[in-house]
């Protein structure tokens, strides 16, 4: 069995895109026709050129290969133009291929991907969801409004979730890390005591930055939403300063989460030597797949770190999510995406209740709808997710509105 054909997928989600303007799918097929799907989270360059750029690395180094041979497609990868690390893009073009090389293996077993990496561990995966808007709520005014938050916090505890992530300190901006204004503070703590108030001991509390404070910065909004006893802390400050992110979790009482935007082993192992994280959260269809996902699950284990698969993308990254996490001792949560969209596009795995039943189908448990998927191309000029340019507004207020797609 050899890897002989690509093919890749672009879908829009309708709006509001919860999930992301776009989900980069490739489809593996195998000489013997066994397909696999995989997906590619959040890559810096449009997903036109992002399209070239998978196509080149599985030309390079995957087409011709035993779909079992992972470590070592990842290491011709690892190494590709002398680099000898995780290059965020061409990584995540490996990353979405790999996922569907796992999802080749378990078809041609007849087995799901867990039972090829240990089994099944965990039966029923605990899963956390984001905070939006209810469709009959004013979506501008949502984001910073604590009342409304608490309302939707309320909402979904009542349909079984044990965690909910928000993130009101805003804005998300090319011009991180900074200072948080007295205003963002203020709005955080508001946040955090409308949200615990509304679902008391039945939830935990996940806050979110997005990278965008300095070391000092986000002490001090630590430090104030302390009082509300949060799960975590994350992604204080930006990515490319492990380091500052040590100085966050020695100097405020909230454990820190961090991983969405890491890349590779290498990069997780830093925040563990420097205990800058003890939550890791590795996207899949960036950090390196399952496989990788597999080795920062065991480092994070000798560690004493927990981890939590993040997901702001479409319905395949899931199933890997889901996949993982069947598979590893160390499991917190997972986060979910809970849409229509979500559902009719990939088929599978799905969060009722606030849990995850592990699917027992064969590969990652997908049934992909490629006609759907072929309906909804991506015709826009922006990227899967964008930074701000404008400074932070010290005056009238900061916000992050969710990741909607425009």
């Amino acid at each position: 069995m050899r890897l002989a054909e690509l093919d890749v997928f672009v879908v829009a989600p309708p709006a509001p895109g919860w999930g992301g303007r776009y989900w980069i799918v490739p489809k593996l097929t195998t000489s013997c026709g066994v397909t696999g799907y995989g997906e590619v989270y959040a890559s810096a360059v449009g997903p036109e050129a992002m399209r070239t750029v998978i196509g080149d690395v599985f030309a390079r180094h995957c087409e011709g290969s035993d779909p079992a041979d992972t470590a070592l497609m990842a290491r011709r990868v690892w190494g590709s133009g002398f680099t000898g690390r995780a290059d965020p893009t061409v990584w995540g073009a490996w990353s979405g291929l790999e996922i569907a090389c796992w999802d080749i293996l378990g078809k041609a077993l007849d087995r799901p991907v867990h039972a090829l990496v240990g089994g099944r561990l965990n039966e029923r995966l605990r899963a956390y969801t984001y905070l939006y808007p209810e469709p009959s709520m004013d979506a501008a005014a949502f984001w910073t409004s604590a009342e409304m938050a608490a309302e939707v916090a309320a909402l979904r505890v009542a349909e079984g979730w044990t965690a909910v992530k928000f993130d009101p300190a805003g804005p998300y901006t090319i011009r991180g890390g900074h200072e948080p204004g007295g205003r963002d503070v203020s709005l955080s703590v508001a946040f955090v005591r409308a949200i615990r108030a509304a679902v008391g001991d039945r939830a935990d509390l996940l806050f979110g930055t997005h990278g965008q404070f300095t070391p000092s910065g986000a002490i001090r909004l630590g430090r104030a939403i302390a009082e509300a006893d949060p799960l975590w802390f994350e992604e204080p400050v930006p990515p490319d300063d492990p380091s500052g992110q040590a100085e966050v979790a020695r100097g405020q009482p909230v454990p820190v989460a961090s991983g969405e935007r890491l890349c590779g082993l290498g990069e997780f192992a830093t925040l563990l030597r420097l205990g800058a994280a003890r939550i890791l959260q590795p996207a899949l269809g960036r950090a390196g797949g399952i496989g990788e996902g597999l080795r920062i699950a065991a480092l994070a284990q000798g560690f004493g770190a927990q981890v939590a698969p993040h997901l702001y993308a479409g319905p395949v990254e899931f199933a890997a999510s889901v996949q993982l996490g069947a598979a590893i001792p160390n499991l917190l949560m997972v986060e979910a995406i809970e849409t229509p969209f979500h559902h009719a596009l990939g088929g599978g795995p799905r969060a009722e209740g606030g849990f995850v039943e592990v699917p027992t189908a064969p590969g990652l448990g997908l049934s992909f709808d490629e006609d759907l998927a072929r309906a909804h191309p991506y015709r826009g000029t922006g990227l899967h997710l964008e930074m701000q340019e404008a400074s932070p507004d010290y005056a009238r207020g900061n916000a992050f509105l969710g990741g909607a797609a425009d």
